[in-house]
């Protein structure tokens, strides 16, 4: 089951030209140059379709020596990690309301940007929640607002088979979904992890 919402999956790699190889090596599909943030880090996309997809990223391979780079903890990752997920509310701002109202806080909404390798500027707002764990199965929310969703850009396209989550506590993690009107199908484990079965030219792959 995959939630109708979903935005996009969140591959992280500690170094991004390699794990963008690897990735093509494993799928057939070589992933695009999606753009660089502030920060210090940039991705490479794979569409699933014409709104949903999947970001590989990673330290900016441009970025100045020493440039702090503390999104996903990418500075302390030793491997790649599917490490977390977005998905698309219709109402990003009632979201978050209604969320806190069932005992969630998704964090508060904030306004980011990238270029694009053309140099065309995409800008939207998501929300933000202070998160040390390394595997966060709980997605943020995000609202791509007048920019032309990444999906719907002419990206490389492979299948998104199956997503899912394993949780030592799967009831305390759908309470956290349910207050954000979110579907994942869960399965109890000793550890968190996220886990995506992509459909691809050499067959099945498994992210986690």
């Amino acid at each position: 089951m995959t939630d109708p919402h979903l935005d996009h999956l969140v591959y992280a790699v500690p170094d991004l030209l390699l794990g963008v190889a690897d990735f093509a090596a494993r799928t057939g599909v070589t992933p695009a140059a999606g753009g660089r943030h502030p920060g210090g880090t940039a991705n490479y996309l794979v569409s699933f379709g014409d709104t949903s997809y999947l970001e590989i990223i990673g330290p900016d391979p441009e970025a100045e020596d020493g440039l702090q780079r503390s999104v996903f903890d990418l500075e302390t990752l030793s491997e790649p990690r599917l490490i977390t997920w977005a998905v698309h509310p219709t109402d990003l701002d009632k979201s978050v309301r209604q969320a806190r109202e069932h005992g969630y806080d998704p964090g508060d909404v904030e306004p980011l940007s990238r270029r694009t390798p053309d140099g065309t500027l995409l800008e939207w707002r998501l929300t933000r929640r202070d998160d040390s764990a390394p595997v966060r199965p709980v997605p943020f929310l995000i609202d791509w607002g007048g920019t032309t969703h990444p999906a719907a850009s002419g990206l490389p396209r492979l299948g998104l088979a199956a997503f899912s989550a394993v949780h030592p506590e799967p009831s305390a993690l759908r309470r956290d979904l349910t207050a954000l009107g979110v579907e994942l199908d869960i399965a109890e484990g000793p550890e968190i992890a996220l886990r995506a079965v992509l459909d691809t030219p050499l067959g099945q792959v498994t992210l986690a």
